[in-house]
């Protein structure tokens, strides 16, 4: 079995999803010499080819820092910061912190399945989506997003270090409808479903494009959890 640890930052301040990005970059201005590579994720002109370690997320409705693996370690130069402020187009306000959890879960393949819901998942980029429309039935589309869910899963456990020696089975068990999002200047299809898995994945874990900015975000289902990112 094989660990990974978790960190999560929750603020007191409210955000709208459209705002995250604006949550990112205050946090990079806080830093007046050059702050981690893994508050960013770019690497001078280019980007760090690799899964995100620090992803900027909205929970509850709420502003939240998401942290993996040697994330953990590195958030600790944001939160020995004293102010820290949020800025957006509406509003700037120092951002409070309402707690710090940290967690360990073991990633791996079991004989019994987990039910996910996963939001805003950017699953396709322009040409798999062109391929997406080509198909006819509700059961061919489930089946093209299940196999980019367990890449997506793959690529997850490979920026945390960790190797997946079974096979990643995948169902989706509830598809809405999609919806038009633009993500770094291109439109992309947003997907919200349901999904069954036979890996045991954190809570709050990004899949897909755009994890950094919360998009793809993975809760295990509780019926008696009230969190969202609506």
């Amino acid at each position: 079995m094989l660990k990974i640890r978790e960190l999560i930052v929750r603020f007191e301040n409210e955000v709208e999803f459209r705002e995250i990005e604006a949550l990112r970059g205050s946090v990079l201005n806080t830093f007046t010499d050059d702050c981690d590579v893994l508050f960013h994720n770019h690497i001078g002109e280019g980007f760090r080819y690799s899964y995100p370690l620090i992803q900027y997320k909205r929970i509850n409705k709420k502003a939240a820092i998401v942290c993996f693996h040697k994330g953990v370690d590195t958030i600790g130069t944001l939160l020995n910061k004293e102010d820290v402020y949020l800025k957006t187009n509406d509003k700037e306000e120092k951002l409070k912190i309402e707690s710090v959890n940290a967690f360990q879960y073991t990633i791996q393949v079991w004989e019994a399945s987990f039910d996910y819901t996963i939001r805003k998942w950017l699953a396709l980029n322009e040409e798999n989506y062109e391929k997406y429309k080509q198909l006819n039935s509700l059961k061919e589309k489930c089946e093209m997003l299940e196999r980019v869910l367990i890449a997506n899963i793959i690529t997850f456990a490979k920026g945390v270090e960790i190797q997946i020696e079974k096979d990643i089975e995948c169902v989706i068990t509830e598809l809405k409808e999609p919806q038009e999002r633009r993500y770094k200047g291109v439109y992309l299809m947003s997907f919200d479903c349901s999904f069954k898995t036979n890996i045991s994945l954190p809570d709050y874990t990004g899949l897909g494009k755009g994890v950094s900015l919360g998009y793809g975000m993975v809760k295990r289902m509780n019926k008696n959890r009230q969190e969202n990112d609506k």
